[in-house]
């Protein structure tokens, strides 16, 4: 990366002073250390945080590079501990239907899709029932009668349901008959409605073309931009394939590549016998060491496993996509390695299961980190498994997004022990915060800003969604910086402003941390940083 040379409020020159790389100065710095010390002036040499202090600390140091931030904050990069980082890119190129109101208007974008592209197979991401006046499940009528011979892809926002037409039912060899472990396929009067829940997916995965390494690469390009832009320096992308991962890599050490990713290993048992033979990888921008495993599907489909039946859907507890003796026992198989589990769970059924496999699995190990991903609804009795050893990962604007069907799917007493993040930090002493894009949006300010105020991007409910299940200030930042650090085995190379740690740090026109609420919610990226290098800017070119 070529360096940037920024603003030059002043030279420092001195025969005394050490020559670094960077200089930063008149600034409100969130170190987000153990004592979450305020400072106002940090140095950057060969990519490391050399000193961090009061502006008397600059008469050290003589730069070329010399940063005024003219009192604006600073923080440690933000940590995303739960993406889908290589699959962001790849909407770039697909159909968003995140927009869309109504199955009509999914309809009409299809068609201008098609009309825009005419590609061989349609393939779209976005949809939400939820958010339209009939909020049933569609069926694919209407897809069969627009494109009797070409295939129709369209995975619900959630990334745990497909609707899909007639055409590519045929392709994958799906029928009335067809059943799988872990999924289900929705019919209406015995007919295939084009539906698919869960693992039901898969039979559709197998007849989506795989993309060239020239698209892989174009996508990874485009997620780094986007992460850079909103002030992300580490992702966790959650689940990724072997060959993904060695293509990260492969990018990185070419200097292609330059955000920092915490990788997730898909739960295929190829991969996961190949990374416990070989050991886990650690370059200053790549970390393998951990296995996503999806215990359950999600609630706004439906596939979330409960251990009473959902609401809206009587004697229906949803799907194990993963069963529990399946997971358990390769809960006891990665206990004796170096690699972490990581577990989607968002049903209640699903995080007791996980939960007490953990437990069990983990009782001769003291510092494990074992993660449960989401971690949604949660039984009264199951919160004090939740300890030092098994760390809740969660997306704080999937709370603002759900509430607004959340009490139909699991009634009231049930929804009152979900998304409960304070209650979670409380057990574990540690909370790491993403967003779970794209399910979600990338923008980790709301994350911070629905942890805090439990309160969407219009600023409702005024009161706040569950209010007592939010986290104070200083704790969503660290849930952002350092805890997500510390979850992936990293806290002493990153998550905090502090002396020997890789200079991947941020300025906000905002202060998250003393500006009221309205200035949070709007609050913008100035300028990232990752080795001390700008990477995206606003305001200092």
């Amino acid at each position: 990366m070529v360096r940037k040379f920024i603003f030059i409020f002043s030279l420092i020159l001195c025969s005394c002073s050490q020559k670094v790389d960077l200089i930063v100065h008149n600034a409100t710095i969130y170190t987000a250390d153990k004592n979450f010390s305020v400072q106002s002036s940090l140095i950057v040499d060969d990519g490391i945080f050399i000193d961090v202090g009061g502006e008397e600390i600059i008469k050290k140091y003589s730069s070329q590079n010399i940063i005024d931030a003219q009192g604006l904050s600073i923080y440690p990069g933000f940590i995303d501990s739960h993406s889908h980082f290589y699959n962001l890119g790849f909407l770039k190129n697909q159909l968003d239907l995140t927009s869309t109101k109504s199955f009509n208007d999914v309809i009409n974008a299809v068609k201008k899709y098609d009309s825009d592209r005419d590609p061989d197979i349609i393939i779209g991401r976005g949809w939400d029932q939820n958010d339209w006046v009939d909020k049933s499940f569609p069926t694919n009528t209407q897809l069969n009668k627009d494109f009797p011979n070409k295939p129709v892809i369209l995975r619900r926002i959630d990334g745990h349901a497909y609707l899909v037409n007639d055409v590519a039912l045929k392709l994958a060899n799906i029928n009335s008959s067809s059943k799988i472990e872990g999924g289900e396929f929705i019919k209406r009067r015995g007919k295939l409605t084009g539906i698919l829940i869960d693992n039901a997916m898969r039979l559709i995965d197998d007849i989506i073309p795989e993309p060239t390494t020239e698209e892989s690469i174009s996508a990874l390009l485009a997620a780094q931009e986007e992460a850079f832009k909103y002030g992300l320096t580490t992702v966790s992308d959650a689940g990724i394939s072997k060959e993904r991962i060695m293509l990260i890599d492969s990018l990185q050490k070419e200097g292609v590549l330059d955000i920092r990713i915490y990788a997730m290993i898909h739960n295929n048992p190829k991969d996961v016998d190949f990374f416990i033979e070989n050991g886990p990888i650690k370059t200053p921008k790549l970390n393998v060491r951990s296995v996503k495993v999806y215990a359950d599907g999600a609630l706004g489909s439906r596939g979330a496993s409960l251990i009473n039946s959902y609401s809206d859907r009587r004697n229906y507890f949803g799907l194990m996509r993963t069963s529990p003796d399946s997971i358990r026992k390769l809960a006891f198989k990665l206990a004796g390695t170096r690699f972490q589990m990581n577990t989607h769970a968002i049903g209640d059924n699903a995080n007791r299961v996980v939960l007490n496999a953990y437990k069990d699995a983990l009782y001769n190990y003291r510092d494990p980190r074992w993660r449960i991903e989401h971690a949604q609804v949660i039984h009264p009795d199951d919160y004090e498994f939740f300890n030092q050893k098994i760390i809740p990962s969660v997306q704080p604007t999937h709370a603002t997004s759900d509430m607004y069907w959340l009490y139909d799917r699991v009634g009231k007493n049930r929804g009152k022990h979900s998304y409960a993040w304070g209650d979670l930090l409380k057990k574990s002493g540690t909370i790491a915060f993403g967003t779970d894009f794209p399910v979600e949006k990338i923008n980790p300010i709301m994350t911070f800003y629905s942890a805090v105020f439990r309160k969407d991007a219009e600023g409702f409910p005024e009161e706040g969604f569950q209010i007592e299940n939010g986290v104070n200030r200083a704790d969503a930042l660290l849930g952002m910086t350092y805890f997500g650090a510390y979850a992936n085995f990293e806290e002493n190379e990153k998550g905090s402003i502090e002396k020997g740690k890789f200079a991947d740090f941020i300025i906000l026109d905002t202060d998250l941390i003393k500006d009221a609420e309205n200035k949070v919610k709007n609050a913008k990226v100035a300028a990232t940083f990752l080795n001390g290098d700008l990477v995206f800017s606003r305001r200092f070119n």
